[in-house]
């Protein structure tokens, strides 16, 4: 029988402190009931001999020193997790608003989750279409991969993370395919706005969403993620469904973490993050990725925004040590009214190439995805160079450089919000702005391959 605790000794923000607790866990959760007939939840996370520090869901507002009845359960931080999930939209710690009920299951799973062990891993291999060609043809996402998509504030990445979770498709469409889509203190217009997305392309009954709001208590964007990846794992590796996990914004979930590391006078890090911000991130993305043995699989896309568009952040610096390549978001492309605006040079899929070529997509694709990335950065210098000298005096080949880049960025790049293009079309688009280069200026791409698509 658990013991029930009369007083609060200390109010600190989102945080509570307990003095003389008996038999308390790391990440116990507790039960709060306080004067104002408010039932809150909260979760031990600091014990100092009988001391315990509990960090509180719903906030400690209107709470009380003296009238709190507070309850240890015993239990880690769980949540229901049934196949009656998709479809289904959560808060941040797991429970439905969408007034269709409770999930009822025999099952529930502690939503801290463990990593994939390194040996039980099966090497990814397959690629996950999402019907944007740059992703597709230059930075294929393939299934099993944490491939993270950087931004900044004010650039459309809401609107990509819409798209692609109205367009990924896997290549076997046999195969069972499903997303979870996790938003983390978006405003409530941004959350609208994924709704009827959602709901407008028809994919809503196969995506299930969590949505942590701006005006939601600060604590709870620390478990949105991980009971996203809870949900993610069970339809994985218990049901065998194929999942695309799509989380944003991971700089949300960062700053709540130095805010709560703040309130428990923990010794900042860079820029004021705790030092252990690199293994919290990495308690996230590596639970993504496929296990030998095991049907299904967990793609992971996750987005975060620079602050300042300074891809050396610790956010984005950290994160790109953990995930295997990056998409990045350029804002002079958004600018020019390119939409999506990836800035092709800086991003890359490490795991593409064993996801690409015959048998897979086209056996062209790798090298017409290398040639595009050594043209459009040949591109770059002669523009610099034009600046300096003038289009005028550039030379015919140089002019055909640039003509190539306008026509890749206006072509290629740019597409709308609600089309969706297959990977031959993506790469078809690529051979007819690669023909506008001399053939003597392809110089990664096979005679053989040449001389049957040029």
């Amino acid at each position: 029988m658990r013991q029930e605790y009369l007083q609060i000794d200390k109010i600190e923000g989102p945080l509570i402190v307990l003095e003389n607790v008996d038999n308390a866990s790391y990440g116990e959760i507790i039960y709060i009931n306080s004067n104002d007939g408010k039932k809150r939840m909260g979760k031990v996370i600091k014990i100092e001999e009988n001391r315990v520090v509990a960090q509180v869901f719903e906030g400690t507002q209107g709470l009380s020193r003296y009238n709190s009845a507070i309850k240890f359960t015993g239990k880690p931080f769980e949540i229901n997790v049934s196949k009656e999930v998709l479809g289904r939209t959560f808060n941040g710690v797991g429970r439905p608003i969408d007034q269709g009920g409770e999930i009822y299951s025999k099952e529930t799973f502690n939503i801290n989750g463990r990593p994939i062990n390194p040996v039980a891993r099966s090497y990814p291999r397959d690629y996950i279409q999402t019907g944007i060609s740059t992703i597709d043809t230059l930075t294929t996402l393939i299934k099993g991969q944490k491939l993270p998509i950087f931004s900044g504030n004010g650039l459309p990445h809401n609107e990509l993370a819409a798209q692609i979770v109205r367009q990924a498709k896997l290549r076997d469409s046999e195969r069972k395919f499903a997303v979870v889509f996790a938003a983390i203190g978006i405003k409530n217009d941004d959350a609208a706005f994924f709704k009827s997305s959602f709901e407008d392309a028809g994919v809503l009954e196969n995506v299930v969403m969590f949505l942590n709001l701006a005006d939601d208590p600060i604590v709870e964007r620390i478990s949105t993620p991980r009971c996203a990846l809870t949900v993610a794992e069970y339809l994985a590796f218990k049901q065998g469904y194929d999942i695309l996990v799509v989380m944003t914004d991971i700089t949300s979930y960062c700053e709540a973490l130095r805010e709560i590391s703040s309130a428990r006078e923990e010794v900042p890090s860079r820029k004021g993050y705790p030092g252990y911000l690199y293994s919290d991130l990495a308690t996230l993305y590596e639970r993504a990725g496929v296990i030998s043995g095991k049907e299904g699989s967990i793609t992971f896309l996750p987005i975060l925004t620079m602050p300042n568009d300074d891809i050396s952040h610790p956010i984005p610096d950290l994160t790109g040590y953990i995930t295997e390549g990056q998409i990045v978001l350029g804002r002079d492309l958004h600018r020019n009214n390119i939409y999506p605006p990836v800035s092709v040079l800086p991003s890359l899929s490490r795991l593409m190439k064993d996801g690409i070529g015959e048998g897979y997509t086209r056996i062209d694709h790798p090298e017409v995805s290398n040639q595009l990335f050594a043209s459009y950065s040949k591109v770059q210098d002669v523009r610099a160079l034009a600046q300096i000298i003038g289009e005028n005096d550039l030379s015919q080949v140089d002019q055909k450089i640039l003509e190539f880049g306008r026509a890749f960025e206006k072509q290629f790049v740019t597409q709308h919000q609600l089309e969706e293009r297959k990977i031959d079309q993506s790469i078809e688009i690529a051979w007819d702005i690669l023909r506008i280069l001399p053939k003597s200026e392809l110089d990664r791409i096979d005679d053989e391959i040449l001389d049957k698509y040029y």
